[in-house]
């Protein structure tokens, strides 16, 4: 029979327990669905009690070891009484146990949950299991629940939850005054997903806007706070985690961070980013490369601006950047519109991720009371999660910087013109964010010849970025020493080889020199395919002579004046895999109005469905169609079918080079 089981591999990242939580949503619903042994005893506390259990493993992994995650969550169901739901989660740092309470270093603000106090108190049983290269920290969640009562403590041990109340309420905060609660299911009482989707940019600030109104049940100043902060605060910040896990734009974290903030837990907010390049010193002012006002958020838009005005005039300057908590910061009161000598109270965190300081979030309250201690641990444990969300959108940025460069640096940077030729090329790399695995290229090679090269290297980024940087130069090298065509091929073939053999001898030296095992078959470096179609164009009166080769490559298709349409190449051998292979090349003349079309296999490959563009010389088909229109037209054309072939967008690179004779 079917046992009620959940595994999954996550990675070490900020992404893990956000994640973890939404697999094991999903296998509890999946679970109870089939009736699987075991799933009766699914109340909606036991299931919000394993959300948080998880949730503080999964983080714990992730900020302590840094390694891919293993979570697995099964059902055991021995008899009645000793139905449980067991969570074990693994990481490959077995050294080091998960944090407890200890001490934090000087610019090392604590990044992490509560720890395993909360684990023990929702848990009949739970420990920690050493193996080689494996920790294992697991806990056992009964069906009836554990009473949690006064053993949980939230905001890193000093500040205790309202007491008295079952852990299961703490996801399920008070709705608005004269609403009725619905009878929900596991899962109906909690947020929205993450309406930005992880990819950095919120599709509906609705949803976000809906989800901040079950959290604003009262205006704070009722004597509610404490009981919203027993019940809710737990669920909003699981949940703040995953709205603010998935953004790759710092200045879109710091927008959320306000959104979160105001009007439940304070009047107005302020963020301050540091620049990357000044990011240790505290004491910059606003000018010069100090920190810079990125967000002003306040209970009331009419106030927003003056706010900002007054906030930039006064950026924070933490007493204590090595403390711990918040510091005080100067009641803005002229640019609230507040009476001479009206109370008001406004502190100052760190956003410290990594040892880095990267900015400060400040929030303010009116009125003399001040802010409770609950709130003032709240809002910590949310700035750590801001500083995670703005350190790994720091980090993309950093990536994609580095990224585009690299791929400006593989490509050529302006498309030669050909006397008698017209060209069009059309290149969109299917990864934004890192290199391709397509190239191109155009480009002079003295004596009256200009060459051309479209070529799709095995795999996509670094791997890839290292084989079209070797072989670009050198097809254009070997080129400019008057190689033929298919003499080009052979030498690019064979330096493929030679470059896989040393990268192959380099990385056994390495591992001989570390003393471990021999790599398995496969686990080694890749061996560098490269398919490839490379031509020699010659103008002559009336005129071009094409002399190409294809390497492993989709065949070029000729377009006669007429519409006739025909391949222009026969097939070969990829490079990089055979020793000593020799190819061949084609040679024809094109005449006015005869086209080129080279292609790579995101054009031929693209699928809908199980059929892909070039079935039944679909491509062909597709260029027959283009009788009459010149390059760039062609070129738009195909691109336009081949992007309307399916529903989704290309999974492919795609690049395709039009030369038309005039």
């Amino acid at each position: 029979m079917e046992r009620a089981r959940a595994y999954a591999t996550l990675p070490g990242s900020s992404l893990a327990p956000g994640s973890a939580r939404a697999l094991l949503r999903e296998a509890i619903d999946e679970w109870t669905g089939l009736g699987l042994p075991g799933a009766e005893h699914l109340t909606d506390r036991l299931a919000d009690d394993a959300l948080l259990v998880v949730s503080e493993l999964v983080t714990n992994a992730v900020v302590h070891a840094g390694t891919d995650v293993q979570l697995e969550c099964r059902l055991e169901d021995d008899d009645k009484d000793t139905a449980a739901l067991l969570v074990e989660v693994s990481d490959h740092h077995p050294s080091r146990a998960p944090r407890g309470g200890e001490p934090e270093s000087p610019h090392d603000t604590p990044e992490y949950g509560r720890g395993l106090r909360l684990v023990g108190a929702l848990s009949e049983a739970w420990g920690i299991t050493y193996r080689t290269g494996r920790k294992t920290v697991w806990a056992r969640l009964p069906a009836g629940g554990c009473d949690a009562g006064d053993q949980i403590e939230a905001y890193a041990g000093e500040h205790a939850l309202a007491r008295g109340l079952r852990v299961a309420e703490i996801l399920a905060p008070d709705p608005p005054p004269g609403q009725e609660v619905p009878e929900r299911g596991p899962r109906d009482a909690r947020a929205p997903r993450d309406p930005g989707g992880g990819s950095g940019d919120l599709r509906d600030w609705q949803d976000l806007r809906d989800w901040r109104e079950r959290y604003e049940d009262c205006d704070g100043r009722d004597g509610r706070d404490g009981s919203w902060l027993g019940r809710g605060a737990l669920s909003f910040l699981a949940e703040a985690s995953d709205l603010l896990a998935g953004q790759l734009d710092e200045d879109l974290v710091a927008a959320l961070a306000g959104q979160l903030i105001v009007p439940r837990l304070a009047d107005w907010c302020a963020v301050w980013l540091e620049d990357e390049a000044t990011a240790g010193g505290w004491s910059g002012g606003a000018g010069a490369g100090g920190p810079r006002l990125a967000r002003v958020w306040h209970g009331s838009e009419n106030r927003i601006e003056e706010l900002r005005r007054a906030l930039e005039k006064d950026t924070p300057h933490p007493s204590d950047p090595s403390g711990a908590g918040p510091s005080d910061y100067p009641w803005p009161g002229e640019a609230l519109g507040d009476a001479p000598g009206e109370p008001g109270s406004a502190l100052a965190y760190r956003l410290v991720a990594g040892g880095r300081p990267l900015g400060t979030l400040v929030i303010g309250r009116s009125g003399s009371a001040g802010f409770p201690d609950e709130i003032t641990g709240l809002v910590e444990d949310l700035s750590r999660r801001v500083a995670l969300a703005i350190g790994a959108a720091r980090q993309y940025a950093r990536q994609a910087t580095i990224s585009a460069v690299l791929q400006r640096g593989l490509l050529p940077g302006a498309v030669a013109e050909i006397p008698g030729v017209r060209s069009a090329l059309v290149y969109e790399p299917c990864d934004k964010g890192g290199p391709s695995g397509d190239f191109y290229d155009l480009f002079p090679a003295g004596d009256g010849r200009w060459c051309f090269a479209v070529g799709d290297v095995q795999g996509k980024g670094p791997e890839a970025a290292v084989v079209i940087g070797l072989a670009r130069p050198w097809l254009r090298l070997l080129a400019r020493e008057g190689y033929r065509v298919a003499d080009v091929l052979d030498r690019l073939n064979q330096l493929l080889l030679d470059d896989a053999t040393e990268a192959a001898d380099a990385a056994a030296r390495a591992l001989v020199a570390a003393g471990a095992r021999p790599t398995p078959p496969g686990d080694g470096p890749q061996t560098r395919f490269l398919s490839l179609l490379y031509g020699e164009l010659v103008p002559f009166d009336g005129g071009v002579r094409c002399t190409v080769a294809s390497a492993g490559h989709p065949l070029p298709l000729l377009l006669g004046a007429g519409g006739e349409v025909h391949t222009a190449a026969q097939p070969q051998t990829l490079l990089g895999v055979v020793e000593d292979a020799t190819y061949a090349s084609e040679t024809f003349e094109l005449r006015s109005g005869d086209t080129l079309l080279c292609v790579t296999d995101g054009v031929t490959e693209r699928r809908s469905g199980s059929r892909q563009f070039d079935d039944g010389d679909g491509l062909a088909t597709a260029l027959a169609g283009c009788a009459g229109l010149d390059a760039q037209l062609i070129a738009e054309r195909i691109k336009r079918l081949v992007h309307e072939f399916g529903a989704r967008p290309p999974a492919d690179d795609l690049a395709l080079l039009v030369l038309q004779a005039e």
